[in-house]
C-alpha cells in the first residue's frame, strides 16, 4: 500500500521494504504470534460464495427496515433470541456474529461458546436467524 500511495519506485527503497517485511514475518513466525485466529486465511476460498449471498441478505433486510420505518403501521416486535453457533473455529463464530450485526434489523449482543445472543427488530428477522441458513453458510465458509 505504501508503494501505491508514496509514488516512490526507487529499487533501493523497494528492496529495503521487502527486506523489512520479510524480517518482520520471520521474527513473528518464530515468536509464534502468527496464528489461525489472527490470520484466518482458510476463510478466503469460501468468501467468494458467501459474500454475494450476505450482500443480498443485507440489501433485503435494508429494504425491510426502511419499509417499516416509512410505514409506521407495519409491526416492529423487538426480541432477544439465542441462535446456535455451530462453527468449529473462533474466526467462524466471529464471522457469524459480524454477519448478523451487518444485516439491518439484527445485532449480535454476545458471542458464547455454542450460541450467539441476538437482538432482532422483527419476528421475521428472528425467524430467519433461527432457521439456521446464515449459520450453515458460515460453516461452509469455514470448510472452504
Amino acid at each position: 500500500m505504501w508503494i501505491a500511495l508514496s509514488g516512490h519506485f526507487d529499487p533501493f527503497l523497494l528492496s529495503l521494504g521487502l527486506l523489512s517485511a520479510a524480517t518482520v514475518t520471520l521474527v513473528s513466525h518464530r515468536m509464534g504470534v502468527i496464528d489461525a485466529e489472527g490470520q484466518p486465511l482458510g476463510l478466503i476460498p469460501g468468501l467468494f460464495r458467501y459474500a454475494p449471498w450476505l450482500a443480498k441478505e443485507i440489501v433485503r433486510a435494508s429494504i425491510d427496515v426502511a419499509w417499516r420505518i416509512t410505514r409506521p403501521s407495519l409491526p416492529i416486535q423487538p426480541t432477544i433470541i439465542r441462535v446456535p453457533a455451530d462453527q468449529q473455529t473462533v474466526p467462524g463464530r466471529v464471522c457469524f456474529a459480524n454477519s448478523i450485526t451487518l444485516t439491518p434489523g439484527t445485532i449480535s449482543l454476545d458471542v458464547l461458546e455454542k450460541e450467539i445472543e441476538v437482538h432482532a427488530l422483527t419476528a421475521e428477522s428472528a425467524t430467519d436467524l433461527e432457521s439456521g441458513e446464515m449459520g450453515k453458510r458460515v460453516e461452509h465458509l469455514e470448510s472452504g
